[in-house]
């Protein structure tokens, strides 16, 4: 075995006969085999959304693979916060089974988006289809300025 330069066996760059095993070079990048299952930071982090602008609402995407729509929710807190959370739970583990490599995250995530003035909160939309949730807060509508003809006597 190789002598890893950062102390210790394995998980090293300089050490591609590891355990005598295939060095997977990319093990250093992801934690190294240790990392086991991720937490519920993971879970935050991977949860990608979308914030788009357009003149009638401001539209949120979010990419939850896997999640049924029971298990997200959508709120909108003290009027001015949206709250998109949920769980991704860990699948069950049959006995006899044998995990080569865990790499979905796992855990409740929480986001919270500050909804700028003017927006309609009592109008929120959402709806997931394949994958993506979309949420929809309509903006106010202003009262168009009515032109009337006024008579000169």
């Amino acid at each position: 075995m190789a002598l890893s330069l950062f102390g210790g066996r394995g998980n090293s760059v300089f050490d591609p006969f590891e355990f005598g095993g295939v060095w997977d070079p990319f093990s250093v990048l992801e934690g190294g085999p240790s990392r086991r299952f991720a937490g519920d930071a993971q879970a935050v982090a991977n949860t990608r959304i979308d914030w788009r602008e357009t003149p009638e609402a401001h539209i949120f995407k979010a990419d939850l693979p896997g999640l049924k729509k029971e298990e997200v929710k959508v709120r909108v807190v003290e009027g001015r916060t949206l709250e998109i959370s949920g769980e991704r739970k860990k699948e069950e583990v049959q006995k006899g089974d044998t995990w080569h490599r865990v790499e979905r995250a796992q855990g409740s995530f929480m986001r919270r988006f500050r909804l700028p003035e003017g927006t309609n909160t009592d109008e929120v939309k959402a709806q997931v289809q394949d994958g993506v949730l979309t949420v929809t807060v309509p903006k106010l509508q202003e009262p168009k300025p009515q032109v009337r003809q006024i008579e000169i006597a």
